[in-house]
């Protein structure tokens, strides 16, 4: 019986290296796939707002390397690992929401933000559910792009084992993820073959979002992860494609 195999997307750094190790420790085999690239933009986020919100750990590295200053604002993370991302280049994280979320960040902030100046630094592709309910909340929003999502040209290596039928996972963390797979196996001319082959795998998805682009797309989710995490996404994924599964 060969290993469980299952697809990681993550940006090829130490998110990757990490979710590999994951993987393996769930005595699993993973097919590392990056589906995101970093490019900067150079942009820093605005020092004068009284609440400042970033979403990955990516943000808070290009803004601490930019040596931008948070000053008296309340510094608030989408979810743990982007506040320890924070710690570890120096800022104080102030709000952390229950829900690592869009949405639970929004519910979070809702009842202190109106009128308040809000800096939102994130990427290109952010939700537009964290800007429309802080606005709806009554904040002054003002969007820092400091990095773009790209997809990197080698990328595709699980689109040709979905096809082969040797994939058994595939573990989508964002919108982003799954509509660049399904861009890499349409430039590999083999959509529609690795749709059917992703088919007899199990997919998780972080959040809802992401399973909604999933299948307005053809593909069947089978899992939303309970937590917004990775660690909690392939935990639950590797558990519905094999129950009870060990080396």
């Amino acid at each position: 019986m060969r290993d469980l195999s299952v697809a990681v997307f993550r940006p090829d750094d130490d998110r990757l290296l990490e979710a590999v190790d994951l993987i393996d420790s769930l005595g699993a085999t993973a097919v590392a796939d990056p589906m995101l690239a970093i490019e900067a933009t150079g942009a820093v986020p605005r020092e004068d707002a009284e609440f400042v919100v970033l979403t990955s750990k990516t943000g808070a590295e290009l803004v601490a390397n930019a040596g931008w200053e948070p000053g008296g604002a309340t510094v608030c993370a989408i979810g743990p690992k982007t506040a320890e991302a924070l710690r570890e280049v120096g800022y104080a994280v102030d709000v952390v929401p229950e829900t690592y979320t869009s949405s639970g960040l929004v519910a979070e902030l809702e009842g202190e933000v109106e009128g308040a100046r809000v800096e939102v630094a994130r990427s290109d592709h952010g939700s537009p559910v964290l800007l429309e309910g802080l606005e709806a909340a009554g904040a002054y929003i003002h969007e820092t792009v400091c990095y773009r999502l790209v997809r990197p040209p080698e990328s595709g290596v699980s689109v040709r084992r979905a096809v082969d039928g040797e994939l058994d996972a595939a573990c989508f963390t964002s919108s982003l993820t799954v509509a660049h797979w399904l861009e890499a196996a349409t430039e590999l001319g083999i959509r529609e073959a690795a749709v059917d082959g992703l088919a007899a795998a199990t997919v998780g998805v972080i959040g809802e979002p992401t399973a909604e682009t999933a299948r307005e797309a053809g593909l069947e989710v089978d899992l939303v992860a309970s937590e917004a995490t990775f660690e909690t996404l392939a935990c639950e994924t590797v558990e519905a494609a094999a129950p009870t599964y060990h080396e």
